[in-house]
């Protein structure tokens, strides 16, 4: 047997608590379900999604066990965030993971679920299991996966967790790439056995598939293959390949295997090929093939350049990413990826030198600390930001410690890191002040950067303009004559308040309770809903 394997860290930590486990189950629980659950917890954040919303959804679970019977894995994970799509688990060996984000993608488009998460693992903990792939001739003897190349005898097997989130176009708050097309057939019977690969069937399935998307192998900046460094799979998939979609190309089709820097992770290698695509496509950079030196005689098409395996970081140019996923009884999946083309507007940066406000939650006081310190060592990405505050907005249940941060200002003082344990809601109460509060310039410009701070100054503009008062003018201006009015000051005080009401409720700050003071009991009137802006003014 091999020497080699690829192997995960640490799969003895778990926080059961987070995950509503006691921890009497958790010590008999399978590593791999505890890893799945940690997973999906981070595609969800990741995505952008506070696990919260989530519940009562018809959001779908699909996971890929293996080896032994692990019937309810989605369902675990549908119990605890509370969701009541489709749940189900689905074995097609080391197609697996394909055939589950085919599946999704169907459920999407047929209405029968609003999202999907798909979730696959792969831990090589049984010598079993080893001794059974060994038997079986498949892994390579020094424990080296050389997909395409002469000296290829097999693969090594590889430990993998990786967890997709599905979504539809027009709900994704970040979007790595978008699902085009997704396809399955089986070998059928061969005459040679169940576990030898169908070029026949590989070769229909990539004819078929093209064919019904509607999108030209001429297209394609890159293929991402099965190629495991087996001795009758290597062959069988670059014939293929070579005479459904080399045949309509007239420039070489570039290619590669994540098997050659991961070992075969079997049912989750699907999602790992998808990693290593979406990699590219965010970093700019393709992740070479490495171990491959001479391609095997029978590769005619790599020999004669009509594919070119990538051996070298290559840059990544956009478009359509084909990949392959075979499952050893004859399982075959193809699907199709396109880049997200969309650009960030000046590459995130906002348009004017506003603070912003960076609040964050963690299990730990370390977790929130860490998230803030990732904050503070970009340049401020008002997206990235935007995609926090959607995340942190609600309670996320299990997270104890609340933590923030301002930053995007020029003045080193409005940079904070402070990190509380919190445990309730504490009341919001709104005081609203009267005359004798005012000093010159007490707006400046700087709330009128605001637009919904403006928005509201502009309609009390409007009510008083008939009067030809100037609302915008008095706020503004330095000169220290026109709040001696006291006409202007009483206008400048209730406009002014109006406009920080509307402001703070846009971002869902709502008072439990609200006091005032003379001019500032109108504003009362005003943020209970009582007055209109037009009565308040005017009062």
């Amino acid at each position: 047997m091999p020497f080699r394997i690829g192997k995960i860290n640490n799969i003895e930590k778990f926080d059961p608590e987070f995950f509503n486990i006691s921890a009497m189950e958790a010590h008999t629980m399978d590593p791999m379900v505890r890893m799945i659950l940690e997973h999906t917890y981070e595609a969800i954040i990741d995505a952008g999604v506070n696990p919260k919303e989530l519940q009562g959804t018809r959001t779908g679970l699909s996971e890929i066990p293996y080896w032994c019977n692990r019937s309810f894995v989605a369902n675990r994970i549908s119990y605890w965030l509370g969701t009541t799509g489709p749940s189900f688990n689905l074995d097609s060996a080391c197609s697996s993971s394909h055939f589950a984000m085919t599946e999704a993608y169907k459920m999407i488009r047929s209405g029968n679920c609003d999202a999907a998460i798909v979730a696959t693992a792969n831990l090589c903990l049984h010598p079993y299991a080893n001794f059974g792939f060994y038997r079986l001739g498949v892994l390579s003897f020094d424990g080296y996966c050389r997909p395409f190349d002469e000296e290829g005898s097999g693969y090594m097997r590889s430990d993998a967790m990786t967890v997709v989130y599905l979504q539809k176009a027009k709900n994704a708050k970040r979007i790595y790439a978008t699902f085009v097309y997704g396809k399955t057939n089986c070998d059928g019977f061969k005459e040679e056995g169940i576990t030898f690969p169908s070029f026949k069937m590989q070769k229909m399935l990539l004819e078929e598939f093209y064919e019904e998307c509607g999108i030209s192998p001429s297209e394609l900046s890159y293929m991402e293959a099965h190629a495991t460094g087996t001795l009758v799979g290597d062959p069988a998939e670059i014939m293929s390949i070579d005479q459904t979609l080399c045949a309509k190309r007239n420039t070489p089709l570039l290619m590669g295997s994540i098997k050659s820097n991961l070992g075969h992770s079997e049912p989750a290698s699907g999602l790992c090929q998808i990693a290593k695509i979406l990699l590219a496509m965010e970093t700019g950079i393709i992740t070479p093939t490495i171990h491959f030196k001479c391609p095997r005689k029978e590769l005619t098409a790599i020999i004669e350049g009509r594919i070119k395996i990538v051996t070298e970081p290559t840059e990544w140019e956009g478009g359509y990413v084909g990949v392959n996923s075979f499952g050893f009884g004859g399982a075959n999946c193809h699907i199709l990826l396109k880049s997200n083309p969309k650009q960030k507007i000046n590459n995130g940066a906002p348009n004017n030198d506003l603070p912003r406000l960076v609040v964050v939650s963690g299990r730990t006081k370390e977790a929130v600390k860490i998230i803030l310190d990732d904050v503070r060592s970009r340049s401020v990405d008002i997206e990235y930001i935007s995609l926090l505050h959607h995340v942190h907005n609600d309670n996320i249940e299990g997270h104890l410690y609340r933590g923030y941060m301002i930053t995007g200002s020029k003045t080193s003082y409005n940079t904070i890191n402070k990190i509380e344990h919190q445990y309730i809601k504490r009341p919001i109460c709104f005081i609203f002040s009267g005359l004798g509060s005012q000093w010159s310039g007490m707006t400046g410009r700087a709330l009128m950067k605001f637009p919904v701070f403006a928005k509201a100054v502009q309609k009390c503009d409007i009510v008083l303009r008939s009067y030809g008062i100037f609302l915008t003018d008095i706020l503004i201006s330095d000169n220290k004559n026109i709040s001696s009015n006291i006409i202007n000051l009483f206008l400048a005080l209730v406009g002014l308040q109006i406009g920080i009401v509307d402001l703070l409720t846009s971002i869902g700050i709502v008072p439990d309770f609200i006091i005032g003071h003379s001019i500032g009991e109108l504003i009362c009137g005003y943020a209970d809903g009582c007055l209109t802006t037009e009565e308040t003014i005017l009062s």
